[in-house]
């Protein structure tokens, strides 16, 4: 997939899962590459705004009780003892550094992609969406998967390679994998099958295209 150029009236940014108990030091679920990164996305952020591009957020959450669980707390222990992610608590609200403007949806989502059992098609329909740009943690989950669900709905998509984000994953049987391989590798894959692969820089390369081709035409008109 190739994007080589950003339309801002057809372009969404979704910010993936960049809530406190993922970001925040010594938080249940600690990040700490993703927090390392978060002056790259308040760089794409500013750069989205500026240029009109609507920016939407999704939220990972359970309710207490566990009805909208699944299979979560077989994997994830901090989901399990309800130590992170629960709805109604601070540590899902989006990290103060990213802080949704006045406006900007927050979308409660209850698996790892921002598309399952949410609204958030609806939205993005409703606003003439064509492009979706991912950003957030992690890389392999959350944002791999949005990535993947917009392409299956046929957005084109941009994914941003210094504005997103994973963890160090410890032996499950296979050997460790530090989150620079892990991110690498997603990269690599999405590239190869799902998506535009690019830094924030290249994205408004790409976006300063658009506004260019765009004046063109008006001129000529």
């Amino acid at each position: 997939m190739q994007v080589n150029a950003i339309d801002p009236a057809k372009t969404a940014m979704i910010v993936v899962d960049m809530q406190n108990d993922f970001v925040a030091a010594g938080a249940a679920m600690e990040t700490p590459a993703a927090r390392a990164m978060v002056p790259r996305l308040v760089e794409a952020l500013n750069i989205c705004r500026a240029a009109g591009i609507r920016v939407i957020y999704t939220a990972h959450v359970h309710r207490r009780d566990g009805c909208d669980m699944g299979l979560f707390d077989d994997m994830h222990p901090p989901i399990a003892n309800r130590a992170a992610l629960v709805d109604g608590t601070p540590g899902v609200e989006i990290y103060s550094e990213l802080a949704p403007q006045p406006g900007e949806h927050v979308i409660k989502k209850h698996r790892y992609s921002g598309f399952f059992g949410t609204d958030l098609d609806i939205i993005l329909r409703e606003w003439g969406i064509e492009t979706v740009t991912i950003s957030g943690t992690t890389t392999e989950n959350c944002c791999h998967a949005t990535a993947r669900d917009a392409m299956f709905r046929n957005y084109k998509v941009v994914f941003l390679s210094d504005a997103t984000a994973t963890y160090d994953y410890p032996d499950r049987g296979f050997g460790p994998m530090p989150n620079a391989e892990v991110h690498h590798a997603t990269l690599v894959i999405l590239a190869a099958s799902t998506a535009h692969v690019m830094s924030v820089a290249d994205m408004d390369t790409r976006l300063g295209a658009a506004q260019e081709t765009g004046a063109a035409r008006a001129n000529a008109a």
